[in-house]
């Protein structure tokens, strides 16, 4: 799960954030593709541009202006659309945190959609699990109005998630978890479980810290920063195939080498006044942003 929200920073988005360079995969991999919003047809590309539904919800009241700030790092409209999202879709979001994403998803797909919210199994032998599940449960109970709709789910493990329909999902989204599950040895298992939730054709869209190409295994869980290669590897060996990346979401002033790995950074300033506005002015890590698809059977 992501770390806890913080106070965004106000300096300024690097230029790099606002690209919207879309590097397709190729042929094989598009013709797989499945949703409407995604590449079809060799040479194609998914759009970056959110529809108006998504732009409302982007701008309503509902989101605090903090929240709101780090749109600039994060990227939400062009992100979603990359991935395919319609109002239509059978959406999961996986481990969803302090709920940034999820309250922008649950307004989005209330009305003609289906959100999933995937968390810690409320029977957990940890503690710590059981009481961020409850946690959560208690954050959507308390807005009806943009939660009424959406179910509280549990994590997936190989087979699927106990509570999603195996085969009936869109479109799966993970942001900035892949290095817990690094850590946690489960992104395999977690990976099989999003399979097994997809339709033929189903996307499965991360957003992680990036890594420097070569980082090892035991870097990576340390520092929180993920390559793309090994999430490539990982996907590839659950039966995905690799629709698109895109840069979005990259920091080219991210060096990546920071004393308190990924959290050195905002939002978390792991080092607290140590440095602040050294870190700020890096503003939130560089990542990756890639759409899996699920082959059509």
């Amino acid at each position: 799960m992501t770390h806890p929200a913080h106070p965004h920073t106000t300096a300024p988005a690097p230029a790099g954030l606002q690209r919207r360079h879309l590097l397709a995969a190729g042929p094989a991999a598009l013709l797989a593709l499945g949703l409407p919003g995604c590449a079809s047809s060799p040479g194609g590309s998914a759009s970056q541009e959110p529809d108006a539904a998504l732009r409302a919800v982007l701008a309503a009241p509902h989101r605090s202006p903090s929240n709101r700030a780090r749109d600039a790092w994060r990227n939400p409209g062009p992100t979603l659309a990359f991935f395919g999202m319609r109002p239509t879709l059978t959406v999961v979001e996986l481990s969803p945190g302090g709920a940034w994403y999820s309250e922008i998803l649950a307004p989005y797909l209330r009305s003609s959609g289906k959100l999933y919210l995937a968390h810690f199994p409320a029977d957990s032998a940890n503690a710590n699990m059981r009481r961020a599940r409850g946690n959560f449960a208690e954050r959507l109970a308390k807005a009806p109005e943009l939660y009424d709709k959406a179910v509280l789910a549990t994590l997936p493990t190989a087979t699927g998630a106990p509570d999603v329909p195996a085969g009936s999902v869109d479109l799966v989204l993970t942001f900035r978890n892949v290095h817990n599950w690094v850590s946690d040895k489960s992104l395999d298992d977690k990976l099989r479980g999003c399979f097994a939730m997809l339709k033929p054709g189903g996307v499965l869209g991360v957003v992680e810290h990036r890594a420097n190409p070569g980082a090892t295994l035991e870097a990576m869980a340390k520092s929180g920063y993920v390559t793309e290669a090994f999430m490539e590897e990982r996907a590839r060996a659950a039966g995905f195939v690799l629709g698109a990346k895109s840069e979005i979401n990259a920091n080219p002033k991210d060096t990546k080498d920071h004393p308190n790995g990924v959290w050195t950074l905002p939002p978390t300033f792991a080092r607290k006044e140590v440095e602040r506005e050294r870190y700020a002015a890096i503003g939130e890590s560089d990542r990756f942003t890639h759409r899996y698809v699920k082959p059509a059977a």
